[in-house]
Order: structure tokens, then C-alpha cells, then sequence
């Protein structure tokens, strides 16, 4: 098939993204530190795969500089992690932990000196335990105090040199697999408290973006700040208006609830209606309403890995059970679809280039990028060649079928400002542990958690060299 040439902006972000929890490991931390994660993980190890979890990770804390000196040879121009809240405050009150706030200082430094601009994420799965176990969560609102108090101490400290700050990665997603799935620690299905700690996250998020603005004149210039989100890019199975009902209920309960709080500053009638009707909707009030509308994000993130298909619902629901939002929808597995067979994920890249058209004209046109998008494939060590560098063409391929959607995005008037991979090494993810390989630099647990670099990092070297790709010329049925 004839090869099309992709030109990229000279200014369109071409990076790799982590979390710390992911990849700093526990050395260094206080016994009284734990994060959620970390409780998860010490009450439940045999639930995650091989029993890996957040205790070494990929031992970033202790190999940061071995790694930005390969984030530097790749030529990333940023790189998007987080800060582990539960780490950088002793008391989750006032006291700083020296030791690790000085530890991020020097990640942060490290990479500037490095060519490399860090993109800083205030919260990746990781509230304190301790916050979990005396309060409930994100289910409390003086949490959402507590997390504000620990944001200004983050803007104050590190604000001169960040230019990108997230308040959140995905803030729907602890509370759904929690309380709506009940397939995570502590297992409590409860929909009421789903929704809830979506409504104090996106207050979190507008209280935040308030103190960043009011801190802002100390900031380092053209300073912003916005939030990760997940979107799954919705598609009724028919044109039917009962399949169309249910891609529309699905999309306000899985997309809009923070899209539109986050970026219009106000929830959608037809959600806040069907909160009240089943008994769901969130404990407000006017004044905190009135915080979200007047703290928009800045810019957005995007994380994009698969669609999301549905149908109306073909069963009868059972009363006896608590409302879920699936009472109005239920999968559809698309004939023919193309599949990551090891995460069971359906691979269409065409959502990038719908997700880029529905921020231009339902939301205004916002600044947003790409913050993750990835394939996770397992035993790749079948793809190594006689030198040992694994050869996953099938990433480079994934990569840039998502980065010509991004292009058509833009050449169509999208404002999306960049592409962040999902994820720069291989790393610890929730139960999966490192079943699924994501990286562009292969973390070798068998030898002492040693790097290299796969196929794929000299595609991405070069493509950020070069700033163009190739594809096989594609056109949609």
C-alpha cells in the first residue's frame, strides 16, 4: 500500500508520561506514607500479577538520572509525571518531608538541565491512606481542603520551574473500579459514593485551578494548569434511537461528568436529572456550584486508548440491586474490530481525530493533548533480535496511526498541542503489575530492573527529530 508523509508542528509536543507511584518504589518513605496504592497492594499483593507492585516499581527514585539521560536521547521535548502526595507531606496538614520534596526538586532540575520539560500531575491514584482510613476518601470534603493546602505548597515550591500542571490523571477511574465495578480494595459497590467523589474531585480541580491563578504572578511565565482526563469516545451501535439513547446516557455519566464541569463550568441538566431521579446526585451547594463555574481549566489532557461501544440494553434490569449506570446501556462488540489481544482492547485510532472534533466544536476549541495513549503487549522479550533490543513494530505502527488522526485533527482546525506516550519505560500498573509492557525503554526485572531501549525509542527519536512520520496511506469505509 502507497506511504503518506506526515508533517508535525514545529512546536507540537512530542513526549512520554508516567506516574510516580508507578515508578519511584518505596525507598526512602516513611512507614506512616502509604498511599492508596500501597494500602491496596500490602492488603491484596496476590490479586496483582507475579505479586509485583508499587513497593520497587521500576526504582525511579533511586535511577532518575539514568533515566532522563535516556529520556534525552530519545529527544523528548517533555515528560508528564506526578508528584506522590502521600509522600510529600508528613502530617497531610502543614509539615513538608523534606527528603522527598528535595527529591522532586531535583528530578525537576534534572530535567530542565536535560532539555527535557516536566509536565507535574498533583494526584495519579495517589491520595494518602491515611486520608482513605480517617476520613473516607475523596468521599469528604475536608479532604478536598487538604488537597488544596498540599497544592498551594506544590505551586509554591516548584512553580518557578514548571510550566504544565494537572490537578488530577483520570479522577473518575479509582472510584469506578471501587464502588461500581467493586473489582479494587476496599470492594464496596455504592453509586452514590461513586458520584460523590466525582463532585469533590471537580471542586478539587476548580479550587485548585483558583489558587494556581491567585498564585500565578510567582509562576514561572505562561504557566497553566488543567486536568488528565479518560474520555472514552462513545459510538452507538445503530442509528436507532434506542442505541443512540444509550450512547448519549452513557457519555453524561462517563464523559461529560467532568468534561463539562472542568471545561464549561457547569454539569449537564439532563445528568443532574438522572442523579436526582436515582437517587445519586451528589451532595452541593450553590456556593460550591459557584467555584466550578468560575475556575475553567486552562488546557486539558486526554487519555486515549480504545472506544467505547454500547447498545441498548437487551435485559431486564434487577430492581434488587443498587442503580448503575449500565441500567441504560450494555456493551457492543463491533463486528470485524481490530484488538490488542492482550488487554482485550479494541485498537481505533480514529477516536484521537473524533475526540480532536468534538473538543473543537462542543467545547469551545480548548488547548488540550494527547497526555496518554499506548499499546500494552506481554512477553515481549519474543520480539528481541540477535542484539536483545526488542523489536515491537507493532507499537511503532500504533503510534503512528494515533499521531496521523492527531494531524488530521489539527489540519482541521483542532487545538491540540501534543502527543504524550503512554509510557516512557515499562511500569507497574494496577493488578496487570508488569504483565503489559508499555515502554519505549524496557525495564529487565530479571537484571536488577536494568534499561533498554526498544525499536520503538529510535522511531520516536527520529520522528522528534525529523518532526514528520510515514503511514500507510489510509482512508475510512
Amino acid at each position: 500500500m502507497k506511504k503518506q508523509t506526515w508533517q508535525i508542528p514545529g512546536d507540537f509536543i512530542l513526549g512520554a508520561a508516567a506516574s510516580a507511584w508507578q515508578t519511584e518504589g518505596w525507598a526512602g518513605k516513611r512507614p506512616s506514607q502509604n498511599s492508596y496504592l500501597d494500602m491496596w497492594y500490602k492488603n491484596d499483593p496476590h490479586v496483582w500479577y507475579n505479586g509485583y507492585g508499587p513497593a520497587v516499581a521500576t526504582d525511579f527514585y533511586n535511577r532518575y538520572k539514568e533515566d532522563i539521560q535516556h529520556m534525552k536521547e530519545i529527544g523528548l521535548t517533555h515528560y508528564r509525571t506526578s508528584i506522590n502526595w502521600s509522600r510529600f507531606l508528613i502530617d497531610y496538614e502543614t509539615e513538608v518531608d523534606e527528603v522527598y520534596a528535595g527529591y522532586i526538586d531535583a528530578v525537576i532540575n534534572e530535567l530542565i538541565t536535560s532539555g527535557v520539560e516536566p509536565m507535574i500531575c498533583l494526584e495519579h491514584y495517589e491520595i494518602p491512606a491515611v486520608l482513605m482510613e480517617k476520613y473516607g476518601g475523596w468521599g469528604s470534603k475536608h479532604v478536598i481542603d487538604l488537597f488544596a493546602a498540599y497544592a498551594e505548597k506544590v505551586f509554591e515550591r516548584y512553580g518557578d520551574r514548571v510550566k504544565y500542571w494537572f490537578t488530577f490523571n483520570e479522577p473518575i477511574v479509582p472510584q469506578t473500579r471501587i464502588f461500581l465495578d467493586a473489582i479494587r480494595y476496599p470492594y464496596e459497590q455504592n453509586t452514590k459514593k461513586w458520584m460523590q467523589w466525582n463532585f469533590n474531585k471537580a471542586l478539587a480541580t476548580a479550587k485548585c485551578v483558583r489558587l494556581f491563578h491567585a498564585c500565578k504572578p510567582e509562576c514561572r511565565e505562561g504557566a497553566k494548569i488543567g486536568v488528565i482526563l479518560n474520555p472514552e469516545v462513545t459510538y452507538a451501535r445503530s442509528s436507532a434511537p434506542h442505541d443512540q439513547k444509550a450512547a448519549r446516557i452513557y457519555d453524561l455519566f462517563f464523559n461529560r461528568v467532568f468534561l463539562d464541569p472542568s471545561i464549561k463550568g457547569a454539569y449537564p441538566d439532563e445528568l443532574m436529572e438522572l442523579m436526582a431521579k436515582h437517587d445519586i446526585l451528589f451532595d452541593h451547594d450553590e456556593e460550591e456550584l459557584s467555584v466550578i463555574k468560575r475556575n475553567t481549566v486552562d488546557f486539558v489532557g486526554v487519555n486515549l486508548y480504545y472506544p467505547k461501544r454500547v447498545q441498548a440494553p437487551s435485559r431486564q434490569w434487577n430492581e434488587s440491586t443498587p442503580f448503575h449506570p449500565a441500567y441504560y446501556y450494555e456493551p457492543f462488540e463491533l463486528p470485524g474490530r481490530k484488538m490488542n489481544p492482550f488487554r482485550g482492547w479494541e485498537i481505533c485510532p480514529r477516536i484521537v481525530y473524533d475526540m480532536a472534533m468534538r473538543l473543537k466544536y462542543e467545547y469551545g476549541n480548548i488547548e488540550w493533548l494527547i497526555a496518554e495513549n499506548g499499546m500494552g503487549v506481554e512477553h515481549e522479550e519474543r520480539f528481541k533480535n540477535e542484539e536483545g533490543v526488542i523489536q515491537d513494530d507493532y507499537r511503532i505502527d500504533f503510534i503512528s496511526a494515533h499521531l496521523r488522526e492527531a494531524m488530521k485533527g489539527i489540519a482541521d482546525g483542532a487545538n491540540c498541542k501534543g502527543y504524550m506516550l503512554w509510557a516512557f519505560t515499562d511500569n507497574v500498573s494496577p493488578m496487570n503489575a508488569f504483565k503489559n509492557r508499555y515502554g519505549l525503554v524496557e525495564i529487565r526485572l530479571e537484571d536488577n530492573r536494568s534499561r533498554a531501549l526498544k525499536k520503538s525509542a529510535c522511531f520516536y527519536r527520529d520522528i522528534i527529530k525529523n518532526r514528520r512520520f510515514e503511514t500507510e496511506e489510509f482512508r475510512y469505509k
